[in-house]
């Protein structure tokens, strides 16, 4: 199976595409692309650990392989320890595994 994100990561402007893929439904293979210089980054680091187990992400024992990834290339590049797209990487892997339905997740953000 597969499934695909489509993240526009707010006020930064900077947009990413996750495509994750399965073909035994439990490792994900997962390719990304990015305005973002340091998601990009991110991408071949993820890469690199391909393919993931979509099972073990969800265990509370343990922590997520694309957030630990993700967590320490966010905070040394000086980005919003908020970003959405490290969320949205980890949605789009649980969709390919059949561990979630695939449906929009949505922030609105006002002030007051």
């Amino acid at each position: 199976m597969k499934a695909t994100a489509k993240i526009n990561a707010g006020v930064c402007g900077f947009r990413t595409k996750v495509t994750a893929e399965t073909r035994d439904g439990m490792n994900v293979e997962l390719r990304m692309g990015s305005d973002c210089e340091t998601i990009r980054e991110l991408a071949k680091l993820i890469k690199a650990r391909n393919p993931i187990n979509a099972f073990q992400e969800l265990t509370p024992i343990s922590e997520s392989a694309v957030l630990a990834v993700c967590r320490p290339v966010l905070q040394k590049k000086g980005c919003c320890e908020a970003c959405v797209v490290p969320v949205a990487i980890c949605k789009a892997m649980q969709v390919a595994a059949n561990l979630a339905l695939p449906r929009d997740v949505v922030v609105e953000i006002a002030k007051g």
